[in-house]
């Protein structure tokens, strides 16, 4: 299972590389960014030993997807795709934060909740909620956008703006396109049975001053999302919803004792939890994008990954 655990790549006129938790982007001639999805596999803010066949190339083409599917309401970076695992794009100037959107009190809205908490962000959350719950509208929770392996941090709308992180002007142009993708990614997901629960969205300025989505959206690894058949009765049951995300990992590691803390041992996944996983990845790229997922020749994985790049590199 030959998969993708970094590149060292040197383009013409490449001027730097930023190495990510699972993404490695070429900036071209300070004018595109090649950004390459690898196969690592990242959970609570650290990569795991061992990579994940054909996950990059399933998290590229579903953010792709959802690009484009979203591109006539709100710009975005992307301008090409020479590779399955490969996206190139605008060359932006990121804000500085992510910006995280909640249809239901799921996750760390739920863990705030459960604590005894009714503010998250700035934004109040009712009484008499129960874990899983939709919210009387869609809440805007921004994070910290961390460096270096940081933990990102909850912050508010008002801190944002008062510490000059982003303009007001700039902010309430994110807060718009946040809200319109939202209410898109619900729309695409009801088709294929699925409720968007919540997700995240990163913006960035292109140098002609235009505000860009930029980096994934509606992945397994950015959103989560529930199965609609059901919902209902598991919420009145109490029962746990069944969920599409990257959540089935977390709760492994969970289990065997591994949540990111000082001093935790990174349990041992063999051959057959790595195939598990893959083949769970695949689950979630039919499910959401309601297409049978091809995967990519990977017998010289890196070698075609140069080749698909240089060739577009040249040919632009």
């Amino acid at each position: 299972m030959n998969t993708i655990n970094e590149t060292n790549f040197n383009f013409p006129g490449q001027k730097s590389v930023y190495k990510g938790k699972v993404r490695e982007v070429y900036n071209i001639n300070d004018e595109v960014l090649v950004m390459i999805a690898s196969d690592r596999l990242s959970a609570f803010d650290v990569i795991l030993p061992r990579q994940i066949p054909f996950k990059g190339q399933i998290l590229n083409q579903i953010a792709t997807k959802m690009m484009n599917d979203t591109a006539d309401i709100v710009p975005n970076w992307l301008v090409a795709n020479p590779d399955e695992n490969v996206a190139v794009g605008h060359l932006c100037e990121p804000f500085k934060v992510e910006m995280v959107i909640r249809g239901y009190l799921s996750g760390h809205a739920a863990r705030e909740y459960n604590a005894g908490k009714r503010m998250l962000c700035g934004v109040a959350m009712a009484e008499g909620m129960k874990e899983n719950d939709k919210f009387p509208d869609p809440m805007i929770t921004p994070s910290t956008k961390a460096d270096n392996g940081e933990h990102d941090e909850d912050i508010s709308r008002e801190e944002i703006i008062a510490k000059g992180i982003v303009s007001e002007e700039d902010y309430l142009v994110l807060e718009n396109y946040t809200k319109k993708l939202f209410e898109r990614g619900t729309e695409i997901a009801a088709k294929r049975g699925l409720i968007l629960v919540d997700t995240k969205y990163e913006f960035g300025r292109t140098k002609d001053g235009k505000i860009v989505l930029i980096d994934e959206i509606h992945t397994p690894d950015s959103s989560r999302y529930f199965y609609e058949e059901g919902y209902s009765e598991r919420q009145e049951k109490g029962e746990k919803q069944k969920q599409l995300s990257k959540e089935f990992v977390r709760q492994w590691l969970i289990e065997n004792e591994f949540q990111g803390k000082d001093g935790q041992q990174i349990p041992e996944m063999n051959d057959d939890k790595i195939l598990e996983i893959s083949n769970r990845y695949i689950e979630l790229y039919e499910q959401i994008t309601g297409e049978k997922f091809i995967k990519a020749n990977t017998e010289n994985i890196l070698e075609r990954i140069e080749k698909n790049i240089s060739n577009y590199l040249e040919v632009k």
